[in-house]
């Protein structure tokens, strides 16, 4: 039966610009041999996958690692405590979000963040 998602892969253009940018972020760095790198936060793993590779795979491994736009129609929810303190740390961080932290009518207040590669990260704390 199924338990529970712990991991979640990327292909990324260079895992050391990822492991740094989720660093800043706040994840605990697991790994990085430059091919294969690996960030986490409470029980999820983030593993980053150099796209090159992919090179010498078959062309749907390829077709993944090189596709473009990254992670279209996905958004990968960040729970935060005290998100508009959170929002000013990042800020101070150099950390560029694509939207300032907003209340949403599903009980979230949220902003956007955009990785190196172009996920895209909500940061949310629910509405009390």
């Amino acid at each position: 039966m199924l338990r529970a998602v712990n991991q979640i892969g990327f292909y990324v253009k260079d895992t050391t610009t990822s492991v740094s940018f989720y660093k800043k972020l706040g994840f605990e760095v697991v790994s990085d041999d430059s091919a294969v790198a690996e960030v986490k936060l409470g029980s999820t793993t983030l593993q980053f996958i150099a796209q090159d590779t992919a090179k010498s795979m078959d062309s749907s491994f390829q077709k993944d690692a090189y596709g473009e736009p990254k992670g279209t129609g996905i958004y990968i929810y960040i729970m935060v405590e005290d998100i508009n303190n959170y929002f000013k740390k990042l800020g101070e961080e150099g950390i560029t979000t694509s939207t300032e932290p907003r209340d949403w009518p599903w009980g979230n207040r949220e902003f956007v963040v955009r990785d190196p590669d172009r996920y895209k990260l909500v940061f949310y704390e629910k509405i009390k």
